[in-house]
């Protein structure tokens, strides 16, 4: 591509705050203070259950602790992406029966509805568009595996999810090579930053307390420790996802997977033109190594995918700065797409953690014993999932204290699921960047190939992340 590598933005936490401006710091914690409910996490996740807390219960007192400042994590570094995908469903089929996963997918596909109603309601303007999500095969292996997966979608009751051939993608968007899609209305598009802003804003004046600049450096019953002072509350709920390593006695509990994004400079109406995308429908792939994309209000590609996937020790970046090689990959799957823009300037790349549990399932628990909570482990799929999660912590808190009983989400199959630990260093480094070299080796293989069948490699790959 004709833009040089020094033209493009490099970190800065995302482009989206830098589109949209990064916030004045709340004041910290200034010293002991007292709650009905401590959440820590000033994401998505804890400033939903805050919102859903204070909406439930006005009375009760609800204070949030955020180590820098709302969003500052995945909830403002993400692709925008607001679906229904959930991780784990498969395994807690296995775990619960067919039905208690349904349920499950269910809860999900209204979660999508229930954010754009939020919203809405709130005058929280945050470039929703709900044009749903259009996931691509571009070789013969990626469309069968795309056909499987369009199966399988509807057996988890999915009825109104459609299949594209070459020709219906095409229509939708001209993706070079593409073969065939699926596309599901349970999706939508929207600007990470504007909403967690929002978020933040809402539940503020809801009377929520918001201390940023305030780490907290250990969780125990009751209490949240911060160098600042101790908050003690009976409920504590942990809504760190990439950045729970950093807790103590959390090192290997989810292990915080790198993912980047480049976004291009405005389009032309004529790039437009030639590309289509006119449904701004969210888009995917069929590849192992997978990438995610979004037509964003103001007329840029954001695109993202794994660049150098795990920092050893579990490490965590401070502004998003992204290796050049990665924003070079990410260049080369954006001009693959779309060859009409190999001469459409990047301007800004950036980086961002998600929280990957060792058996990639999604979770939401609250310890009754202790008043401990969490949820999170969403490993991509948590604009959305965070959603959920919030709802069904809220729950959960209300059935403990004896202002709720059972709800159909305290029921789910993911709330109160366990899962081991992860491996201890160096097993775990060796481990994640051989998973991510394979599968990108299994793609290279099938884009070379034209037969129908994934490469064995990608099945490597997926024993050694414990997907199956």
């Amino acid at each position: 591509m004709s833009s040089s590598a020094s033209a493009v933005v490099n970190g800065g936490i995302s482009f989206w705050f830098a589109d949209d401006g990064l916030p004045a710091v709340r004041e910290p914690l200034a010293e002991d203070a007292t709650a009905d409910v401590v959440i820590v996490g000033g994401g998505y996740t804890g400033l939903w259950t805050a919102y859903y807390l204070k909406k439930a219960a006005p009375f009760l007192r609800v204070t949030v602790l955020e180590q820098k400042f709302c969003g500052y994590g995945a909830s403002g570094r993400n692709g925008g992406w607001l679906y229904n995908g959930i991780a784990g469903r498969d395994r807690y089929a296995k775990l619960h029966g067919h039905e208690a996963a349904v349920r499950l997918q269910r809860a999900m596909n209204d979660t999508v509805d229930e954010v754009v109603r939020v919203a809405e309601a709130e005058g929280i303007d945050a470039d929703l568009h709900q044009g749903g999500v259009l996931e691509v095969a571009r070789t013969p292996a990626q469309l069968a595996r795309l056909k499987d997966f369009h199966a399988h979608e509807l057996s988890y009751g999915e009825k109104d999810r459609e299949l594209y051939d070459a020709r219906g993608t095409a229509e939708r968007i001209r993706v070079a090579d593409a073969v065939g899609s699926s596309w599901t209305p349970h999706g939508a598009r929207l600007h990470p930053v504007k909403l967690v802003k929002g978020l933040a804003a809402v539940v503020e004046a809801l009377g929520v307390v918001i201390h940023e600049g305030t780490p907290v450096t250990e969780i125990r019953p009751k209490h949240a420790v911060t160098p600042y002072g101790t908050v003690r509350a009976p409920y504590v709920l942990r809504c760190t996802e990439g950045f729970t390593a950093n807790l103590k006695g959390q090192r290997r509990t989810w292990l915080p997977m790198n993912s980047s994004m480049v976004v291009t400079r405005p389009l032309t109406d004529e790039q437009w033109e030639t590309i289509g995308w006119d449904g701004r429908q969210a888009l995917g792939d069929m590849a192992h190594a997978y990438m995610y994309a979004q037509r964003t209000a103001d007329g840029r590609i954001a695109l993202g995918g794994r660049g150098v996937p795990y920092r050893f020790g579990s490490r965590t970046d401070n502004d998003g700065r992204t290796q050049e090689a990665t924003v070079e990959a990410l260049r080369d799957i954006l001009v693959g797409f779309f060859p009409s823009l190999a001469g459409v300037a990047v301007e800004h790349a950036w980086s961002g953690v998600l929280g990957v549990p060792r058996d990639w399932c999604a979770t939401v628990t609250l310890d009754r014993a202790t008043g401990l909570g969490w949820a999170g482990g969403y490993v991509g799929s948590g604009v959305a999932t965070t959603n959920l999660a919030a709802r069904t912590l809220r729950d959960l808190v209300q059935l403990d204290s004896g202002q709720g009983g059972k709800t159909e989400l305290t029921d789910l199959p993911w709330v109160g699921h366990k899962v081991r630990k992860w491996e201890p260093e160096p097993f775990r480094w060796l481990g994640v960047q051989g998973m991510y070299a394979t599968y990108r080796a299994a793609d290279r293989r099938e884009s070379r190939s034209r037969t129908a069948e994934s490469s064995r490699l990608a099945r490597v790959a997926d024993r050694v992340a414990g997907r199956h």
